[in-house]
């Protein structure tokens, strides 16, 4: 399992699917893609600004990518 980090979401634009979260005490910005997010619904999910959320860091081709957010 890797390791999990807590961060807060910078922004995410529903419409588009697709925002950033910092991770908490850096400054560091992490890619979110609406697939990323964990649910227990159906349907596309969103996160809102400023939301406390768990994830795994991964990479996509573009660079770091937040995988398996879940909002805590």
């Amino acid at each position: 399992m890797a390791d999990q980090n807590i961060g807060t979401v910078k922004w995410f634009n529903s419409e588009k699917g697709f925002g950033f979260i910092q991770i908490e005490n850096e400054n560091k910005d992490f890619f979110v893609h609406h697939s990323e997010i964990q649910n227990s619904g159906y349907g596309r999910v969103s996160l809102d600004e400023g939301q406390r959320v768990s994830f795994e860091i991964g990479r996509n081709e573009k660079g770091p990518q937040a995988k398996n957010v879940r909002v805590i």
